[in-house]
């Protein structure tokens, strides 16, 4: 979140500094990389919003390609949504806006998928992208060649307030150790499951998602597939990534665990049973930032001068290019477009209902 606005906030003319605590953190390196708006079953103000998101993201893909050169693995490769039943099916929030699936059907679109599933959804319009491998370092070459300045092992501590109670400055910690008072009368928060720790009254907590990943016959799975609890993502390259538990208690406890990578490989048994015997080929976990209902906060924050991009929760890549647009276009002053009225449906202070 912090590169998307960062590279659209350089192309707007801006001078941007990226302050980051430890690059590896970030769950844009961690997720799977799914654009599905429509085989999640968002709902509402959110799926309005991941609605636009993927709209926009061909061109701000290619926005990143142009300024950094480099590919970042975006793939329309459609998303199968399997289900036990056809009732199950038809009563999905979003099957309206996808093709329905018979067994027959399900099997041609996904070979070999398990007995239980009978009936599924085929969201065409929605994808996925290569986040970890290839998004992450396009953005940040994108961001280098607009001249984003990158200030990495550094934790932002404290916000410093002036006497009318505006952001003026950043209270910073250093890899070595010592302190700095960083001035900055406008900043972006986007510290994901961490939020809280830097603005305590941001109705934020951290959900821990553990995956992995295995490497397939190349084009053995050309959809993804998105079960209950688990999905599986094919790479063009045969690589599969397989997620993720949803662990709300966990905390920031860090680390594998047994339970949760039984959970994954039940799931992939279930989805499809060949998967099994692919090579296992990386385990990793990460810290979803999550909200109340599970949207994000965007737009002005709780003092003059602080903007909040955080709390996108499992749908943070889906979101970038939105989130992007939205934030460096309020923070620039441009003119207002369609969209930017949604800004207004995901203030931080909505669980209140107190604010304008």
């Amino acid at each position: 979140m912090g590169l998307a606005i960062a590279h659209q906030l350089a192309r707007r003319g801006r001078a941007v500094q990226v302050i980051s605590r430890r690059r590896s953190e970030a769950a844009g390196f961690v997720a799977a990389g799914m654009l599905a708006p429509h085989a999640e079953g968002l709902c509402g103000d959110l799926l309005a919003l991941g609605q636009s998101s993927l709209e926009l993201i061909p061109r701000w893909v290619a926005q990143i390609e142009l300024d950094g050169g480099l590919a970042c693995g975006l793939r329309a490769c459609g998303i199968v949504v399997p289900f036990r039943s056809g009732d199950e099916r038809d009563s999905y929030p979003t099957a309206a806006s996808g093709a329905s699936l018979n067994r027959r059907q399900l099997e041609r679109e996904l070979p070999g998928i398990g007995g239980d599933w009978q009936a599924g959804l085929l969201f065409e319009q929605d994808g996925q992208i290569d986040n970890r491998r290839q998004l992450m370092r396009g953005l940040e070459r994108a961001c280098a060649s607009l001249g984003v300045q990158f200030m990495e092992g550094t934790e932002a501590l404290e916000l410093r307030l002036d006497e009318t109670g505006a952001l003026e400055g950043i209270r910073l910690r250093h890899a070595v150790g010592d302190e700095q008072d960083w001035p900055a009368r406008q900043a972006v928060l986007c510290c994901g499951a961490w939020s809280r720790q830097l603005f305590p009254g941001l109705p934020v907590f951290p959900v821990k998602g553990q995956m992995l990943s295995l490497q397939a016959p190349r084009a053995a799975l050309k959809r993804v597939i998105f079960g209950p609890g688990t999905y599986l993502v094919p790479r063009e390259d045969g690589l599969v990534v397989v997620g993720a538990t949803s662990e709300r208690e966990a905390g920031f406890q860090e680390g594998l665990t047994p339970d949760g990578q039984k959970q994954l490989e039940t799931g992939l048994q279930s989805l499809l049973p060949q998967a099994a015997n692919w090579p296992s080929m990386e385990r990793w976990w990460g810290f979803r930032p999550c909200t109340p209902d599970e949207g994000p906060l965007l737009g002005r924050g709780p003092v003059a001068g602080l903007w909040l991009a955080t709390g996108h929760h499992r749908n943070g890549v889906l979101l970038a290019a939105i989130t992007a647009q939205l934030l460096s276009r309020a923070i620039v002053g441009e003119d207002q477009s369609p969209n930017d009225n949604q800004l207004e449906a995901f203030h931080w202070n909505r669980f209140t209902r107190e604010h304008p």
